[in-house]
């Protein structure tokens, strides 16, 4: 479904984000305070409409994302992107672990100057700051058409738990979040 950036719900903001498989990310934010909502689907390609084999195949350019309305009075988008930069490698070009492709590349979809700003200040800052091995290779883009995801991929690891992709590399994401930002869990 073809959705533009604005929010139902109004106070609401929203955040767009591609670091790797959308599980993970969806995983995660679904547990952090102030995030209302999370949809995993796609942005940044030139295909009307992909669905997830294409996207998969890496010749639509979209990339797996989530978009997340979060409450601002309750968490800041810098909270976000401090979190999205801890739970994903943003070093390695168009790769999370074993996912290769520019479908699974590190990107901030920002909407307004004010996210993009947000976005370049934070990367400056882990750069300084020299958290990550490597440099930073997180894509910072203006948001484009959103395509949310098949059905069967929202909420997915709440669903499959067990699944193998799920245990290997989702738990653990999820696991490190819960361990660096309690405090920022949902009560």
């Amino acid at each position: 479904m073809e959705q533009t950036a604005s929010s139902s719900q109004i106070g609401l903001s929203i955040a767009t984000l591609a670091g790797g498989c959308f599980w993970c990310l969806e995983a995660v934010y679904d547990q952090m305070q102030g995030v209302v909502a999370v949809e995993s689907g796609y942005i940044g390609g030139q295909v009307d409409h992909p669905t997830y084999d294409a996207v998969c195949s890496g010749r639509t350019g979209h990339a797996e994302a989530v978009r997340i309305s979060f409450d601002p009075t309750l968490v800041s988008y810098r909270e976000l992107l401090e979190v999205f930069f801890v739970i994903h490698d943003p070093t390695t070009l168009n790769r999370q672990g074993h996912d290769v492709g520019t479908q699974y590349r590190s990107a901030i979809f920002y909407h307004g100057l004010e996210q993009k700003q947000i976005a370049e200040e934070v990367i400056a800052a882990i750069t300084k700051e020299g958290i990550h091995p490597g440099p930073i290779v997180t894509q910072v883009e203006q948001a484009g058409t959103w395509y949310e995801a098949e059905s069967y991929h929202q909420e997915y690891y709440s669903r499959n738990p067990f699944q193998g992709y799920c245990t290997a590399v989702v738990g653990p994401k999820v696991a490190k979040f819960r361990k660096l930002f309690t405090v920022k869990l949902k009560k």
